[in-house]
């Protein structure tokens, strides 16, 4: 069930070049076609394999369906998935994260923003382009409670330390955190990270109201056990 209302479009992206810049670049890293060789044999199980346990949670279940993200944002079927940017694995655009300090990595590089220890991840991200609108939304599940802890605190202190360099004052903005929720803020775009049981779900967005990203995490959230 829907909580809130959608917040009015805001006017224009405060740097669309830099938005377009890094969808680009995501597009690039995503389109890359797979590898495949072919090898004579039998499969066989890897070692270790019949200790698999599925996920404690679904990543996937935990997002939201796009029409409740087009009624949450307002943008309606506008509103769409973009190209290649359904993953269900952390994607780094190492081009543009080598050029950032270290505590800013995590700005382009989802490994830094939720570790190498998950268990299971889902991200989509949409657009809707009449009114230069992005956002996106993730859900990274961990096998417990402390391991989940571990990663947000890790990303909350990147984000305090990212934001005293130059370079996270112009792309970061004004961060602000407590024990289970973390946001930055600089001009019509934002983070909001929340944690939840072994959760640590992310919204990200440009040109959309400041409620859209409450309204999205607080139904993304209320399908997250404790």
């Amino acid at each position: 069930m829907l909580t809130g209302q959608p917040y009015g479009i805001a006017a224009r992206v405060q740097d669309v070049g830099l938005v377009v810049r890094l969808l680009c670049w995501c597009l690039a890293a995503l389109a890359l076609p797979a590898c495949t060789t072919t090898v004579d044999g039998l499969a066989r199980s890897p070692a270790g394999a019949e200790l698999w346990a599925p996920p404690l949670i679904d990543a996937h279940a935990v997002l939201l369906d796009l029409n409740t993200m087009r009624a949450i944002t307002g943008a309606g079927t506008d509103l769409s998935v973009i190209p290649s940017m359904d993953t269900a694995y952390p994607v780094d655009i190492e081009p543009l994260a080598e050029q950032t300090p270290p505590p800013c990595r995590f700005l382009f590089a989802e490994t830094a923003t939720f570790g190498t220890s998950i268990d299971d991840f889902h991200k989509i991200s949409y657009q809707s382009p009449p009114d230069a609108g992005l956002i996106s939304q993730a859900a990274a599940v961990y096998v417990d409670k402390p391991a989940a802890r571990t990663v947000f605190d890790t990303l909350t202190r990147a984000a305090t330390d990212c934001a005293q360099t130059r370079f996270g004052q112009t792309y970061l903005g004004e961060v602000s955190a407590d024990g289970s929720a973390l946001q930055t803020r600089s001009g019509e775009c934002g983070r909001d990270y929340r944690l939840k049981a072994v959760v640590v779900a992310e919204v990200t967005f440009c040109a959309f109201g400041e409620t859209v990203p409450e309204i999205v995490l607080a139904n993304l959230l209320g399908g997250i056990p404790e």
